[in-house]
């Protein structure tokens, strides 16, 4: 069975603090009618620090979309490869073993795709195929699994990469004033993950099965406008309470494999805010505990879209508690409104005789 390895992680060096994030509102937005409200959503989002590929002042101005596509092929290209090298160096593989590359982001936009460009300067071979996913936002960390997953169920001695770049502070507009849009700006982070999924081999979680559930008639509660000075995130007040209907679709996927969604040992998710982390917890009832790396995540890095899952990932990694055959579960949540959901158990490395 396919396992995804070790993620690795990276953050960019300029650092905002909660406290920053507030007075810059306070400053910024001295006479909105609503400042209230939106400071205490900021401070009730449980983000203690995020991190930026620009300094803040830098952040605040808006150069125009053609001066931040500008940025953003800069950037990635400069932070990806690091990453990918260490994801690899953790799956215990080289590039040439890499059968296909899953490029994931919702913050900036390049054709070709970046994959292009990582094939060709850090020795994949010329046959790995390309899939970039753009138009999944927070959702695609997880459908970037489960695609890798389908694809060493159809290919079982096949290797994976999956990489996520989401350099959201690229997507800020200081001409959007409502609340929804104000507090996204104290909620996301930029962030570059990686991981292998090996069709055989590897440490990590066994990925066993895998689904998508579309919430019906929810395509307008997280979505883009996309216009001439480029992306603006639009964000719904309804939100934050779509765990109650996504709740029945995880219970359903582990009851498909005979499994009790409420009785995992371990769960990685995608942390949009600590609303859905506190409800899934009690929808699925489990204790708060058992989302301490999605909330870790979130509290150090913020929202970083869909590196999310990978992060949550590389914490329980490190943590070193997961032990042979452990069961769990992987999702993340994204526009549509879409859940991407996997269900694997814990594979250990082999004993040394």
């Amino acid at each position: 069975m396919a396992v995804l390895c070790k993620p690795a992680i990276a953050v960019p060096e300029y650092i905002l603090t909660q406290e920053d994030t507030l007075e810059l509102a306070r400053r910024l937005h001295k006479d909105h009618s609503q400042l209230r409200l939106v400071l205490r959503l900021i401070e009730h989002t449980g983000v203690r620090k995020r991190h930026l590929i620009q300094p803040i002042d830098k952040v605040l101005k808006h150069p125009g979309l053609d001066a931040r596509s500008a940025v953003y092929e800069e950037e990635s290209k400069a932070r990806v490869p690091a990453v990918v090298s260490q994801a690899l160096d953790q799956a215990e593989l080289e590039p040439d073993q890499i059968d296909l590359i899953v490029y994931v982001s919702c913050t900036g936009f390049m054709m070709p795709s970046l994959t292009a460009w990582l094939i060709n300067t850090l020795g994949f071979r010329s046959d790995t195929r390309q899939m970039p996913i753009a138009q999944l936002g927070c959702a695609a960390g997880g459908a970037a699994i489960n695609r890798a997953h389908d694809f060493c169920t159809a290919y079982p001695d096949s290797n994976v990469l999956i990489v996520a770049c989401e350099f959201c502070s690229l997507c800020y507009q200081p001409t959007d004033l409502g609340v929804g849009s104000l507090l996204s700006n104290g909620l996301f982070g930029d962030a570059v993950a990686a991981a292998v999924v090996r069709g055989k081999g590897g440490t990590g979680v066994r990925l066993e099965r895998n689904s998508s559930y579309l919430i019906p008639h929810t395509e307008d509660w997280i979505s883009y406008a996309v216009r001439s000075t480029g992306f603006h995130f639009q964000l719904d007040k309804r939100v934050p309470g779509t765990m109650e209907p996504l709740a029945p679709a995880l219970r359903a996927i582990a009851k498909e494999h005979q499994w009790d969604a409420g009785e995992l040992d371990f769960y990685i998710v995608h942390a949009g805010g600590p609303r859905i982390l506190d409800d899934l917890c009690r929808f699925l009832e489990v204790p708060p505990e058992a989302f301490r790396f999605s909330r870790a995540t979130l509290t150090e890095y913020g929202n970083i879209a869909s590196g999310v899952v990978l992060d949550a990932l590389a914490r329980m990694f490190d943590e070193a508690s997961a032990v042979e055959g452990q069961r769990g579960l992987l999702a993340g949540f994204g526009p549509g409104i879409t859940a991407e959901m996997a269900l694997g158990t814990w594979a250990s490395p082999p004993v040394a005789a």
